[in-house]
Formats: C-alpha cells, structure tokens, sequence
C-alpha cells in the first residue's frame, strides 16, 4: 500500500520535490520499498509521534467524532470520520494550528 501511495504522490505532484516525515512503521522502512525521485522520506525518531503533525489531527478527530460513542455500524463510523474530515476541509487555518510546527517551516 506505501508504493502505491507513493506513486499516486509522486504522479499527482510531479513538478514538485516532495520531503514526507513518516514514523519507524514497518512499511515506511520496507526493504521492497519504492521510493520515486521525487519524494525524500525522513524518518523521525522512534516513539516520539507527537513531532509528527498529522497525529495531531487524527487526535482532533478522535476527540471530535469518535470521543464516547458506539457505532451501530461500519458505515456509522465511515460517515463519523468523513464527517471529521470534512469540517477539517472547511477550517484550514485550524488545521495549520494544529500542524504547522516551526521545524516544518523550510523554504528553498
């Protein structure tokens, strides 16, 4: 699933040189990964997910639309998530609250 990820990437930003910060995951790590010219992976430091933006917006997501609830269904819980990421869409700089860590900020 990680080479196809990265393919899509790579394909859908092919002007661009792409920098992705991803955790110690077994698949980011894979020796049968294809990594495209395009795209540098750094790897952060284990056990430290707080450094990784994204995790704080799947915690917003998780306090937002999943906190205390059961679901009847899987497609209950499909709607709760598309419904989180959908308000996330709407609020961009909520977003960029949330992700935009001054190490991140690297201009060329």
């Amino acid at each position: 699933m990680m080479n196809i990820i990265l393919e899509y990437v790579s394909n859908k930003f092919i002007d661009y040189n792409i920098i992705t910060l991803v955790d110690q995951a077994g698949w980011h790590r894979s020796n049968n990964l294809k990594i495209p010219k395009n795209i540098r992976l750094i790897n952060q430091p284990s056990h430290s997910p707080e450094l990784n933006p994204v995790e704080h917006v799947w915690d917003e997501i998780r306090e937002k639309q999943f906190h205390n609830k059961a679901f009847a269904s899987m497609d209950d819980v499909e709607k709760a998530l598309c419904d989180g990421l959908n308000n996330l869409r709407e609020n961009p700089e909520y977003v960029k609250s949330l992700t935009n860590f001054p190490y991140l900020n690297i201009t060329f």
